[in-house]
C-alpha cells in the first residue's frame, strides 16, 4: 500500500489521515492504525506520545495538502470569476466527501482545541483567499460592486461542503455538481454568456 521507502512515522501519519476519513476519530484505533501502515506494535508510541499526537499530525498533513491543492488553483491563471471556476470544478473525489468537512462533524475533534485548530485555520485562510479574488474582481469590474467579499467566500465554501453532503446522500456527483452550476450562474458576470 505504501511504497518502500516510505519511513515508519509517514506510514502512520498516512494511514491515521485515511482511517480518520473513513472512521472519525474514535472509530480510528491504534490496532486499525497498526494494521493499516504495516507498523510494528509500539512503532505508534516510539515516534508518538499517542493516538491524540498522531491524529493531530494527520489532520495538520490533512489540512496542508487541502490549503496546497486550493492555493494552487486559487493562485492559477485567469480573471477571479475563471478562478473561483477552477476552484469549484476542479477534480474531487465527492462521493468519499471532503476529509477537512468530515474532521467538522466528529465530535471528538471538534471537542479537541488542538485537534480542531489545524481544521479552523484552514477553512478560514479558504475563506479568506476566496474573499481577496472576490475583492479583485469587483475591483476589476467583473463581480458587481454590492457583493460583500466574505459573504461570496462563505457561500463557495458553503457550496462545496453541502455538496459533498448532498452527493453522498444520493450516492450521486450529480447533487453536487448541481449546486456548483448553480453557484457559478449566480456568480457569472453580466457580460459571461454562456460558459
Amino acid at each position: 500500500m505504501y511504497s518502500a521507502g516510505m519511513s515508519t512515522s509517514e506510514r502512520l501519519i498516512e494511514s491515521t489521515r485515511e482511517l480518520l476519513w473513513e472512521r472519525g476519530y474514535v472509530g480510528t484505533s491504534p490496532k486499525a492504525i497498526l494494521e493499516r501502515s504495516g507498523a510494528g506494535q509500539g512503532s505508534m508510541y516510539h515516534h508518538f506520545k499517542g493516538k491524540p499526537d498522531l491524529a493531530l499530525a494527520a489532520i495538520r498533513r490533512t489540512a496542508e495538502e487541502m490549503r496546497a491543492t486550493a492555493k494552487e488553483v486559487l493562485s492559477g491563471p485567469g480573471t477571479p470569476y475563471e478562478r473561483v471556476e477552477a476552484y469549484l470544478r476542479r477534480e474531487r473525489d465527492v462521493l468519499r466527501g471532503c476529509p477537512v468537512g468530515r474532521l467538522t462533524m466528529d465530535p471528538d475533534v471538534i471537542a479537541d482545541e488542538a485537534l480542531r485548530a489545524p481544521v479552523d485555520e484552514t477553512l478560514d485562510w479558504l475563506r479568506e483567499r476566496l474573499a481577496q479574488i472576490v475583492e479583485e474582481g469587483k475591483e476589476s469590474g467583473e463581480f458587481a460592486p454590492s457583493l460583500d467579499g466574505e459573504e461570496i467566500a462563505a457561500t463557495v465554501v458553503a457550496t462545496v461542503q453541502g455538496g459533498y453532503v448532498l452527493a453522498r446522500a444520493s450516492g450521486s456527483p450529480a447533487a453536487f455538481d448541481a449546486a456548483v452550476r448553480g453557484l457559478l450562474a449566480l456568480l457569472a458576470p453580466p457580460n459571461a454568456g454562456n460558459r
